[in-house]
């Protein structure tokens, strides 16, 4: 079978929940598990899969997915590619970043991931490792590592990641008239206000995730 490097951590990751729990995952969960922005990406990764002759779907059905040929061991929720590989991101995994309240940047510049570039939109920068649950509505988790598009720039609306008085955070950016807000996509999470002449910069974009093995 002549896969890609994402199409060889989906199997993987297929094998593994089937094994688990007894059933293969959905689409949307294949998403939500790779960083996809929508199901369509998870659709073409099955197709190609299917193919190549590594799995079986039976139409009509959620969870329709036969694995036909087992991958070989590989820690797939964290989309390894080859550092040869065309397609690779030699990214640092420089610290954490609150999806909570902000907390203390845990600057680690020794550690480095190579991955899938197809993953991320735009190509991060580092990655950094999330602390908390407040974006879990965007389906960014604890322990989840997120790619990050060096830039001082965005627009509201965006999912940035925001220096706070020397402390960053993974937010909503929201921009009104009068006031800068760091939203969290969870209801138990109040937002940020960004309060005047508080010390506040946009670090970065978030550009995608990977899913460390738990």
């Amino acid at each position: 079978m002549d896969l890609t490097a994402t199409q060889q951590a989906i199997l993987a990751h297929i094998a593994e929940r089937i094994e688990a729990e007894g059933m293969p995952p959905s689409q949307a969960e294949i998403a939500r598990a790779f960083g996809f922005k929508g199901v369509r990406a998870a659709q073409y990764h099955l197709e190609a899969l299917e193919a190549a002759g590594a799995i079986e779907r039976r139409p009509g059905r959620a969870r329709g997915i036969r694995v036909l040929h087992a991958p070989p061991p590989v820690q797939a929720s964290m989309n390894f590619a080859a550092a040869n590989d065309s397609s690779a991101l030699r990214l640092p995994v420089l610290g954490r970043v609150a999806a909570g309240t902000p907390i203390g940047a845990d600057a680690d510049h020794h550690a480095y991931v190579v991955l899938d570039r197809v993953l991320f939109s735009p190509s991060p920068d580092y990655l950094l490792k999330v602390k908390g649950d407040s974006m879990r509505d965007e389906g960014i988790f604890d322990g989840d590592l997120i790619g990050v598009h060096r830039t001082g720039d965005a627009r509201s609306g965006q999912i940035v990641v925001a220096r706070i008085d020397e402390e960053i955070t993974v937010k909503l950016l929201k921009i009104g008239r009068d006031s800068i807000r760091l939203l969290p996509r969870n209801p138990d999470y109040s937002p940020i206000e960004v309060k005047p002449g508080q010390d506040f910069a946009i670090e970065g974009l978030y550009c995608g995730l990977v899913r460390p093995n738990r």
